[in-house]
């Protein structure tokens, strides 16, 4: 991997799971694009000529294509070997059996959790279009492999990604690579919100609370550690659909 001809884009960079892959990336001298509401101010303090940062609310699809119809994505990637998007925002809300669920709150879920990963990678895709190695990552879920109560939109907008990556290897293009990959439990404000759920709303609650007493959540930094690990491996793209815990081996 030539740092100077690499290019990486991901979302929601300005906590948890994205701001440590932004930052392990940065840190290689990797020019990074970041998008999501907020900013990251201590990274673009630390990383001012190589991050570039764009706030955008993409649960908000009228304005994510707005975005995508600009010169943004192409300028960002223009003369780049290689081009990585991490597509990590998402949302766990709403939680709870179908009738407490807000039909405003489903619709912002898909939204982000599904239309604007599946509009990030079209759009990558055409932009980088002279690229001769372009990598999608999907950050999934093990809910969208395992029905949980309670979590019904969350489970299905990550197996939607999952599907999603499954079809797309199916064009069987050699200059894309594509993987829905579940990360893992992770200790993140996502896993606080989780655990801060009505046991009446999530009826396991109690098992991601006993995750957490028994030191058995990753960290951010280790996770996306891994990720990096596997995304920019040979073997990145052999199976569209993945667990970090199992093709990047335990340290």
């Amino acid at each position: 991997m030539t740092t100077s001809t690499t290019r990486v884009i991901v979302t929601g960079h300005s906590r948890g799971v994205g701001a440590a892959l932004a930052e392990q990336f940065l840190s290689q001298g990797i020019a990074v694009l970041g998008l999501g509401r907020t900013r990251n101010p201590a990274l673009a303090e630390r990383f001012a000529d190589t991050l570039t940062e764009t706030e955008l609310d993409l649960a908000d699809t009228a304005s994510l294509a707005q975005w995508i119809a600009t010169d943004a994505l192409s300028r960002f990637v223009g003369g780049a070997a290689t081009v990585v998007l991490f597509n990590n925002a998402g949302i766990v809300q709403p939680v709870g059996p179908l009738e407490i669920q807000d039909a405003v709150a489903i619709a912002s879920a898909v939204a982000l959790n599904v239309a604007a990963p599946l509009m990030l990678a079209s759009a990558v895709t055409q932009a980088a279009v002279d690229a001769t190695d372009r990598r999608i990552v999907h950050i999934s879920s093990g809910a969208a492999r395992n029905a949980m109560a309670g979590w019904s939109i969350y489970c299905a907008t990550k197996a939607a990604l999952d599907h999603h990556a499954r079809a797309v290897a199916l064009d069987a293009n050699r200059a894309l690579r594509i993987c829905s990959l579940a990360p893992g439990v992770i200790d993140t404000g996502m896993q606080a919100e989780i655990r801060g759920s009505g046991i009446d709303a999530f009826p396991m609650r109690e098992r991601f609370e006993q995750l957490k007493q028994n030191g058995q959540l990753a960290t951010a930094e280790q996770t996306a550690a891994n990720l990096i690990a596997y995304a920019m491996s040979d073997a990145f793209g052999d199976t569209p659909v993945a667990d970090i815990r199992e093709v990047v081996p335990a340290k």
